[in-house]
């Protein structure tokens, strides 16, 4: 047998490396949930305060949607490791709700089906992706969320064509905000070295 063979036990390390969960990881979830979550506060005051600015077209507020789907993304694309979208996003949720938020109990499950989404698509891809295509993408399908959500929820007494303007809105947002603003802030934090623990740290 060659030399160059790796051991069942470095092949063992190579896994758990990248699947096993470390103290920091559980610690980059909770900083990141946290912060998110009292963004998500900031951002239902900002909803509320915009709502009359949108009151000719209200579909056209879904392009503030996307700040409440980055929570998945980024920890997905920070941490790295099976499920971090999806806690990083309850957390976020929960905080929010701690602090105040207007849906009170029901902003977790809503936190945990935008947590969900996205991490199918790092599952899907393998946990081995992280470009800024594969954040829009995981973002387009967050997106989809409040989309179907909110349409047949929120917005059933609204014109098809409403419905459809908020749903398109809605994921564009999520793309752009939750995606693009997610993949730039990863990079961003990894130039400035606070990702040095993970693997995001080679951006």
């Amino acid at each position: 047998m060659s030399n160059d063979t790796p051991s069942f036990q470095e092949r063992r390390d190579t896994v758990d490396r990248a699947w096993g969960w470390h103290g920091a990881d559980l610690v980059a979830v909770a900083v990141i949930g946290i912060a998110v979550g009292a963004v998500f506060w900031l951002w239902n005051i900002l909803w509320t305060a915009t709502t009359p600015l949108f009151a000719a077209f209200p579909p056209g507020q879904a392009v503030l949607y996307g700040m409440w789907l980055i929570s998945g993304v980024l920890g997905g694309l920070i941490i790295r490791k099976p499920g971090a979208a999806l806690l990083t996003s309850v957390v976020a949720a929960s905080v929010s709700a701690a602090l105040g938020d207007h849906w009170e109990i029901i902003v977790l499950l809503h936190g945990a089906l935008q947590g969900i989404l996205p991490e199918l698509v790092f599952l899907l891809l393998g946990y081995r992706y992280w470009g800024m295509g594969v954040a829009v993408f995981a973002a387009a399908i967050a997106g989809l969320s409040p989309a179907i959500r909110d349409n047949v929820f929120y917005n059933v007494a609204w014109p098809l064509g409403h419905q459809i303007a908020y749903a398109l809105i809605a994921v564009a947002s999520s793309v752009v905000i939750a995606g693009v603003g997610a993949r730039l802030l990863t990079t961003a934090l990894a130039k400035a070295g606070v990702l040095t623990p993970f693997s995001s740290a080679r951006g």
